[in-house]
This record gives C-alpha cells, sequence and structure tokens, in this order.
C-alpha cells in the first residue's frame, strides 16, 4: 500500500497542480488552478481540529508541509479528506469521478478479509481505472509516456497478490515502517548506534516473550491499558459495554427545568408510563450528569459538549454515530445522565433501576452527490433544535467533520467506520 500513498497519489496530485515532469495537459483540462490547490491544502490543516484525534494525527497542509505527509497521512486524506474537498474543483466531473472510483477501490482493498467475489471486483475495478488513467493523463502520446511509471501497471496485479497471499494487511509495510520508527529514538551513541539497536531490539523481544509466556502484558506494559480503571469513572452492571467519566454534577442544580421535562419525557416512554405519573416518583436528585463515555473493548471515549470545556488546540470528539430505532443518526452529544429511578408500585417497579440516557443534537442531513454516496459520505448544513434523548447504547462510535469551501455553512461528516471492516495500523 506504501507504494499507492507514495507514489500513486502523489503523482496524481503532481499532474493537477502542473508539476509531473513538466509534462503538460495534452488534450486535456485536469490541472487546478494553484490559488484551488492551496485551499484545499489549507482546508486539510485545518480540518485537524474537527476530527478525532484517534481518527489520526493532525493532518499537514500538503501546499506547505509536503515533507511531513506520510504514508498514513497521504492514506487517510485519500480515503477520507480528498473526496470530500476536490468536489467540483476539477475543470470536467470526469476527472473527480476517476479519483472517486480509485478510493472506492482502495476502500475493498483494505477490507479486512476478502470474498472471491472482492478480489474479482478488486481485478475488473483496477483494469478499468487505469485505462481511463491512460486516456486521461498519458493520451496514446508518446510525449505523455512519463505519466506511466511501474506503479501503475503495479495495480492491475493487486488482485493476483491477494489470491496467492492473502489481504494486503498480512503485507504492508506499516508494521516495519513504525518498527523503524521506533529504533531512531533509542540510538544514543553516535559511535555504536548498532549496539545501541541490537540492545533495544533483545530486551524487546524478552519482555514481549516473557509477557506472552507468562500471560503478563498489562504488567509489563509501559502504556496505560485502554479499558484500565480510571479515578472517578462510574460503571453498572446494566451497561456491561460503556464507563462514564468525569467531570460529574450531582443534585438538583445539575438539571433545570427543561431538561428535567425533556428527561422524564424520554423515561416515560421507555416504563411504559405517563409524564405526569413519573414526575410524582422521579426527581432532579435522582439524575446525575456526567462528562465523558468511553466504550470498552477498544471503542472510542466521547465527551459532552455542554459539560466539558473544548481547549482553543484541542480536538473535537463531542460528534458521534447512533441509532435510534432502526435508524442512524449523526449529531453532537450535549449531555449523559444517570438516572437512578426508585422502586414504585405506581409504575410497576419492584427494584430500583439504573438508566444512562444520551442527550444530543442531530444534524440535519442533506443531499449529496451519487459519487460521494457511494463512499458513504453525508452532509449537513443546520442542527436540529431539539434533544433526541436515547438510551446510551445506542451511540456508537466518534465520526469527524470537514467544513466545505462555503464559509462553514456546509459539513461533511466522516465516518472511518462505514459498512466495511477494513484493515487500519496500529501500534
Amino acid at each position: 500500500m506504501h507504494l499507492i500513498w507514495e507514489n500513486t497519489i502523489k503523482n496524481l496530485i503532481l499532474l493537477w497542480t502542473g508539476e509531473f515532469k513538466g509534462i503538460d495537459t495534452g488534450c486535456e483540462s485536469y490541472e487546478l488552478g494553484l490559488e484551488v490547490w492551496e485551499a484545499i491544502g489549507k482546508a486539510t490543516a485545518a480540518s485537524g481540529g474537527t476530527l478525532p484525534s484517534v481518527y489520526c494525527a493532525c493532518p499537514p497542509n500538503p501546499v506547505t508541509e509536503r515533507s511531513a505527509c506520510t504514508a498514513d497521512s497521504w492514506s487517510f486524506w485519500t480515503q477520507y479528506l480528498g473526496s470530500v474537498l476536490l468536489c467540483q474543483k476539477f475543470s470536467k466531473a470526469k476527472y473527480y469521478k476517476h479519483f472517486v472510483k480509485l478510493v472506492k477501490i482502495l476502500h475493498v482493498c483494505l477490507q479486512f478479509k476478502h470474498s472471491a467475489q472482492d478480489v474479482e471486483d478488486l481485478r475488473v475495478g483496477f483494469e478499468s481505472w487505469v485505462k481511463e488513467f491512460e486516456e486521461i493523463y498519458y493520451q496514446n502520446d508518446p510525449q505523455h509516456a512519463g505519466v506511466c511509471p511501474i506503479i501503475i501497471h503495479a495495480l492491475l496485479h493487486i488482485a493476483d497478490s491477494i489470491e496467492e497471499t492473502g489481504p494486503i494487511w498480512t503485507s504492508w509495510a506499516f508494521p516495519m515502517e513504525r518498527f523503524c520508527g521506533h529504533l531512531q529514538p533509542i540510538i544514543k551513541s553516535k559511535h555504536h548506534p548498532d549496539a545501541c539497536i541490537a540492545r533495544y531490539i533483545v530486551e524487546e523481544a524478552q519482555l514481549t516473550q516473557a509477557s506472552l509466556i507468562h500471560n503478563m502484558a498489562e504488567e509489563l506494559s509501559l502504556h496505560k491499558p485502554l479499558n484500565g480503571m480510571v479515578a472517578g469513572q462510574f460503571t453498572h452492571e446494566s451497561y456491561p459495554t460503556c464507563v462514564l467519566l468525569l467531570p460529574q454534577q450531582k443534585g438538583p442544580d445539575a438539571i433545570d427545568d427543561s431538561l428535567y421535562s425533556k428527561i422524564i419525557k424520554a423515561l416515560a416512554t421507555r416504563l411504559d408510563t405517563t409524564p405526569t405519573v413519573l414526575k410524582q416518583v422521579v426527581f432532579r436528585k435522582h439524575m446525575d450528569q456526567w462528562g465523558k463515555v468511553r466504550r470498552l473493548e477498544g471503542g472510542d471515549t466521547m465527551i459532552c459538549a455542554r459539560l466539558v470545556n473544548k481547549q482553543v488546540d484541542s480536538r473535537d470528539a463531542t460528534f458521534v454515530w447512533y441509532e435510534s430505532l432502526k435508524q442512524t443518526f449523526y449529531g453532537q452529544l450535549q449531555y449523559l445522565f444517570v438516572i437512578n429511578v426508585p422502586a414504585n408500585p405506581t409504575i410497576h417497579l419492584d427494584a430500583p433501576l439504573i438508566i444512562f440516557f444520551a442527550a444530543l443534537l442531530p444534524c440535519l442531513l442533506t443531499a449529496s452527490s451519487a459519487h460521494l454516496d457511494v463512499l458513504d459520505i453525508h452532509f449537513y448544513s443546520a442542527m436540529g433544535t431539539s434533544l433526541d434523548i436515547v438510551d446510551i447504547v445506542c451511540i456508537q462510535c466518534l465520526v469527524g467533520r470537514v467544513p466545505l469551501n462555503d464559509n462553514g455553512r456546509s459539513w461533511a461528516i466522516i465516518d472511518r467506520s462505514g459498512d466495511l471492516a477494513r484493515a487500519v495500523f496500529e501500534d
């Protein structure tokens, strides 16, 4: 995959910006104006603030910080940002369609596993894409032969490689690249760097073997476990998949009259009773607010926009994907409530009940182009005015957002979960 991120994508950008080996556009007009590409670069860098940190490192500006663009950052840009930021930027739609077609194919490449049909789709897809690439950039002109390096031909063999060796993640270069990155800071001697590297590798291997043999991975790890205990956290057996985290607000002052009425209405639906009856049983003293929720087993930590103050340079972790009545929604998490419902025969409750509620402002989705629909990218230009209050298990994961070039009036929702199980390299 490094050959795609570090070669194919970079070469496409060089072609679009008129910097590829001095080759002109011939009979086509695929070049982007300098101002257009600079605007895309600025939008790329600005997107870091509205993308959760678990998604990626802050994307560098590909115009002014090209040397900081790694294979990992090009991968994220291609899969999620490029399709949004390049929309309606080309003089002809066919250039954009050609790029989106590549992104769609790469999404299939990155699936965790492949069926025989997936492999055949890749074979046909890459053949079609390469043929269109030659029509647009090579144009059957010997003067343009330089736009067809060996990597373009190599795309035609990816399907065969998957058939012979398995999914791409089994043989890609990310683990080795990251391993080399770990080696650089451990070199303490300019005269004997090999000895430093050798000692590190031996000790790392010893720790790894000890942790596997004696089942001591957490004890020997130098990192805090993702699902470890956190001071002040709150869990309940009724919600084994999540944990609530500080800050917390208790007491009647934590819930105003408007919120109280909304919670009672949602609770009445849950308990199949009426708000009038519930107000005689459940009071504001039975409700607490929490600031964060973390999905266990490697899930995301999501933050309440109303209870946790956002720092100027912090990443946004308040927008989420949630489900209600078997439908998918996107919205900003506003509040998290723990409702301690006391036992009471009036509401047919024989024992106390704990309920975790989440209150969200929904994103009002707008229509997107057919090309972006195939990539499962959605858009919104306004937020709902009334809160959706749902059980906390309805919240699935964090999503990111990318502002379009219309002064922030419209946003694209970046959902890395999507419809496919994709392989993503992590330490």
